[in-house]
């Protein structure tokens, strides 16, 4: 009886996250006195998670779930779990696994808790410590169905190096016509950028910007950090960047490890969306602007004139420490 983790994967490798679950799944495994089993889908680099402690991987194989399909990939992973016998299932917190968590729970009739930021406080019974309130809080909740999913918010648990060997096996999922009601008929993926759902730093830019044409700040200030690019609710409704960059509790989550609101006044959807990152700054000309009160740190002061000289300093710093 494993502990199952279900590992995101993209054009064959695997996302960032799934090795943070990996680590966790490998945490809860040692406190139930087993091992922990991954399960991927048209993975190439499959070997790669023992470092992280996965004693087996189960890599379904299948052209027709290359795209991911929620509805046939909770089907698949409920025919590994049964054929594992497994008890416990961790995901992520993506987008994709919101989708999914639902319906593999309604599948398995298994009780599910999301937004998880430590491991178990205990296993018998089980129960995890998870955000609430809009992260404003947190709360022990126990799962007590015979078998349990936990999804694991970014970012929180962190990825720890635990290396054995994984052995690898095929597998393939038996998926009808039915499981895909819903097609992808265009994707649209950013290349060549980093996510802002694998970033560890998000440069973010609302309507202080004033116009699209001066997104050049936000975009120079990430190329330096390495960090993905974002902005407010208002900013991708006036059309001035798409709509897959707002962030907030009604765009896309964010946990990065440093978040950097620009021109942004920090309304309460938005401040709720953010909450979960480690260290969040703030550039805003109006010192009454509510992000001062959520933000770890502030500058007050014009982005026209506070970034281009942030962006300069740390161009020289990365320089010196080449």
């Amino acid at each position: 009886m494993s502990v199952l983790v279900y590992t995101e994967s993209e054009n064959g490798k695997f996302k960032k996250n799934a090795f943070e679950v990996a680590s966790y799944a490998t945490e809860v495994a040692k406190q139930m006195g087993t091992t922990a089993t991954a399960v991927s889908f048209n993975a190439t680099d499959k070997e790669s998670l023992g470092e992280y402690g996965v004693s087996k991987v189960i890599n379904i194989s299948d052209d027709t779930l290359s795209t991911f399909n929620a509805k046939a990939y909770a089907n698949s992973i409920k025919q590994v779990v049964e054929k594992e016998d497994a008890k416990v299932i961790i995901l992520s917190s993506s987008t994709d696994t919101k989708f999914l968590a639902p319906l593999l729970s309604g599948y398995l009739k298994a009780g599910y808790i999301p937004n998880v930021v430590a491991a178990p406080e205990s296993t018998t019974p089980f129960v995890v410590k998870r955000t609430a309130f809009s992260n404003k809080g947190f709360a022990l909740s126990e799962i007590n169905t015979d078998i349990k999913i936990v999804g694991v918010s970014n970012n929180a648990f962190g990825i720890a190096e635990n290396k054995i060997e994984a052995s690898v096996e095929d597998f393939s999922a038996s998926v009808s016509d039915a499981d895909f009601g819903i097609k992808s008929i265009e994707i649209d993926k950013v290349v060549g950028k980093a996510t802002i759902a694998d970033a560890d730093i998000v440069v973010s830019g609302g309507r202080g910007l004033k116009g699209p044409e001066n997104w050049g700040l936000i975009e120079d200030l990430a190329e330096v950090l390495g960090a993905a690019t974002a902005c407010s609710k208002p900013v991708s409704d006036l059309g001035w960047r798409p709509h897959g960059e707002h962030v907030g509790q009604t765009g896309k989550p964010v946990a990065s490890n440093l978040y950097i609101a620009i021109g942004i006044s920090g309304a309460i959807q938005h401040l709720a969306g953010v909450s979960s990152s480690k260290v969040k700054v703030v550039i805003n000309n109006d010192p009454e602007a509510p992000f001062f009160k959520a933000a770890d740190y502030g500058i007050v002061g014009d982005a026209f004139e506070v970034v281009p000289q942030l962006t300069e300093k740390l161009k020289e710093f990365k320089a010196q420490n080449a």
